[in-house]
């Protein structure tokens, strides 16, 4: 859970990845209380929609055979059966198999972006959000990349977020497998929850205190109370 009695900040490093301080977060972005439910809903949402939806099976209706009856009803002390595509079969048709299907969800958007703030601010509560005041590469190496990551204690899974005149930086970050880049406003939750350590430059945080500021509040969907129970 975020620490609501301290405001929310974040260490500040500059492209060689020497500390220059720490920066405040906002704390109506960094530093709510996260709605778990919410986030839980969104994230579940955005996983159904990343899904294709193009599996298909072939039910007996799309088997070739099976026009005759395969032998007469009675006298022979065997099952009844009409077709040889029937489903206890083999090579007839699948019952109840999947069909294409879309399996999109609807989210509200006030919902979006509170269970973004939801998820931010409880990065910031784990002191995993990291400033980069900008990057001056002069040109991309990867080998940039991975000392700065070091440098500022970065391991595992990292979300940075970069603007969109950093080329040589998303170059030198594009060889790193743990490694997800992206633009203020085109980050999700999921991202946010699935990368252990999110990093931002001086101008993409202000960017995207920007976009997920929204006017949804916390009282404004499910929550669950110390009990267990919706309020």
């Amino acid at each position: 859970m975020a620490d609501l009695t301290t405001p929310p900040a974040a260490p500040l490093f500059d492209a060689s990845g020497v500390s220059l301080g720490s920066v405040d977060l906002a704390p109506e972005v960094f530093g709510i209380e996260p709605n778990i439910p919410v986030m839980h809903q969104v994230v579940t949402a955005q996983l159904a929609g990343a899904r294709r939806g193009t599996h298909s099976t072939k039910t007996r209706s799309h088997r070739r055979g099976g026009g005759r009856k395969p032998w007469r009803q009675k006298g022979l002390g065997r099952a009844r059966h009409g077709s040889i595509r029937a489903p206890q079969w083999r090579g007839g048709g699948i019952a109840h198999g999947p069909h294409p299907r879309d399996y999109s969800q609807r989210t509200p958007k006030k919902m979006k972006r509170l269970a973004l703030r939801s998820a931010l601010s409880a990065r910031a509560s784990e002191s995993a959000v990291k400033v980069v005041d900008r990057f001056d590469w002069e040109s991309p190496k990867t080998k940039h990349a991975v000392s700065l990551l070091r440098a500022m204690g970065v391991e595992g899974k990292a979300l940075v977020v970069l603007g969109r005149e950093d080329d040589a930086a998303a170059k030198s970050f594009a060889n790193l497998p743990e490694v997800v880049l992206a633009h203020p406003g085109g980050f999700t939750t999921y991202d946010v929850l699935w990368a252990s350590t999110v990093v931002f430059t001086s101008e993409t945080l202000a960017a995207a205190v920007g976009t997920t500021n929204g006017d949804a509040g916390d009282e404004d969907f499910v929550k669950e109370t110390d009990e267990g129970a919706e309020a």
